[in-house]
């Protein structure tokens, strides 16, 4: 899969992670692996390039003792997962395309 197409992809899924709660790394890494595998060496790169992009924020509370960092969705970013849900419906339409008349598709 092409670097830059999966990277959007795992953008929108750290926001769909977090779109109904904030939530932390750990968990979020939980929440997607039924999914997609992640690694927190790749997480936490594209939580600081979300944070930058002002997609979410991040807010530091003490959880048994240690500061835990929860990430919190914005408007910017809600508006962004409604962006990839009309994106891929021109994605799937393409895709129909190139693959009409397959045996797999018809």
């Amino acid at each position: 899969m092409d670097i830059q197409m999966k990277r959007g992809l795992l953008d929108v899924c750290v926001l769909a992670a977090i779109k109904d709660e904030d939530s932390y790394g750990y968990q979020i890494i939980k929440d997607i692996k039924p999914y997609i595998e992640i690694s927190e060496s790749t997480l936490y790169p594209i939580l600081r390039r979300l944070e930058a992009a002002e997609l979410l924020t991040v807010r530091t509370a003490e959880h048994n003792g240690r500061l835990r960092k929860y990430y919190h969705i914005t408007e910017a970013g809600h508006g962004r997962i409604e962006d990839f849900k009309n994106e891929w419906k021109e994605i799937m339409s393409i895709y129909k395309f190139v693959t009409k008349g397959d045996a797999d598709n018809e």
